[in-house]
């Protein structure tokens, strides 16, 4: 009999854990960023949501670097172009983004700021030149103090192409996917 009921609670904690509604919200400049939601959306099944700014970046990298320092400086709140359609009924919000001046673009506090993110299991995901998290991991939870916000996924830019091994473990460790 305990046999049994330890079973069923297993299968129940299988199937609630596959359950879970997932959302992969990021933001990419370069395309890096993008690589990575991809890859985790091919895990995961969840639904891409990719943030975009209403008033593009350059496309030079010193000009975007100048204006991204600039959004920091000045707090600044970048608007983007699409809405998320029910953020309600997502369970786990994996939130992407580069590191820009050591945390994340100034769209995603404008980001994390619309959309409540009580209750939620947020998972963050970055690329980066050579600053890894900076600080974005402590910004990312003063923005959602009333989030479970777990162990995040850092890669340098150069190296997202080439990262799905990387990807796939750090998931199986997230328990979202099979450690099979």
């Amino acid at each position: 009999m305990f046999i049994l009921v330890s079973f069923v609670a297993l299968i129940g904690t299988i199937q609630a854990q596959s359950a879970k509604k997932i959302l992969i919200a990021y933001f990419s400049w370069g395309g890096n960023t993008r690589v990575i939601a991809n890859q985790i959306q091919k895990q995961t099944g969840g639904d891409l949501f990719e943030i975009t700014v209403t008033k593009p970046y350059s496309t030079s990298y010193d000009e975007c670097v100048k204006q991204a320092k600039q959004e920091q400086q000045s707090d600044a709140r970048p608007s983007f172009t699409a809405e998320v359609k029910n953020i309600e009924s997502y369970d786990v919000i994996f939130v992407g983004y580069p590191n820009w001046w050591g945390s994340m673009p100034m769209v995603m506090f404008t980001f994390l700021e619309k959309y409540n993110m009580n209750g939620k299991t947020v998972i963050p995901f970055c690329t980066h030149g050579s600053g890894r998290w900076g600080r974005s991991i402590d910004d990312l939870k003063k923005m959602c103090p009333n989030s479970t916000v777990l162990e995040g996924f850092a890669i340098a830019g150069n190296m997202a192409k080439n990262s799905k091994e990387e990807v796939v473990k750090w998931l199986k460790q997230t328990g979202l996917i099979s450690k099979k």
